[in-house]
């Protein structure tokens, strides 16, 4: 093999692996989302027309990660028969004098139920721009699959918590004199 193609071979190989490891992120979300793995939430074009007896505990749980904002469930917990939809709703304060720029992520624990709860309606993976000392109510729509009851590894689980963390988007800077801004489309703090 010549010296160039050596060199020709590398090249692809360093950019391929550029490539895949921007793409990794995004493609492991899908992943979770699809799948129910690591306690990733699923999400449902329609509620399912059984709801069985059997009842399950929803416990709900926020933080916020870097964001001067207050983040609460209206309810600790609910109630739901299985094949039931909830809904629960949450409140975002922004406690800052300047707009923040945030997104939610979500996790169900235990693990083993993130494959049957189930989102219609969630405020999730989008980005929320918040005005300073506004209060915004975000909603989540939910079930728990009736398949749950059946499937062995998490038949038994009464009760699942539902964790959000509120995180700052790539718009949401730093500025210079610890204020903290949304970056606006030209680039520039204000």
């Amino acid at each position: 093999m010549s010296r160039n193609a050596i060199a020709i071979a590398c090249v692809l190989g360093v950019m391929g692996m550029t490539g895949a490891s921007f793409a990794a992120v995004p493609l492991y979300r899908l992943f979770c989302q699809v799948t129910g793995f690591n306690g990733t939430v699923s999400r449902a074009e329609k509620a399912p027309d059984i709801q069985l007896d059997q009842t399950v505990l929803i416990r709900f749980d926020t933080n916020v990660r870097g964001l001067p904002m207050q983040f609460r469930a209206e309810q600790v917990s609910q109630r739901v028969r299985i094949g039931e939809t909830g809904i629960a709703f949450f409140d975002v304060t922004n406690t800052s004098d300047q707009p923040i720029s945030a997104k939610a992520a979500y996790n169900v624990v235990p693990d083993r139920a993130g494959p049957y709860f189930q989102k219609l309606q969630c405020f999730c993976f989008e980005e929320q721009i918040i005005q300073p000392g506004a209060t915004i109510q975000f909603p989540i729509q939910y079930f728990v699959a009736p398949e749950m009851a059946t499937d062995a590894e998490s038949k038994g689980v009464r009760e699942i918590t539902l964790s959000y963390t509120f995180y700052p988007t790539d718009r949401f800077q730093q500025a210079g004199n610890g204020a903290q801004t949304v970056a606006h489309a030209s680039g520039a703090a204000g």
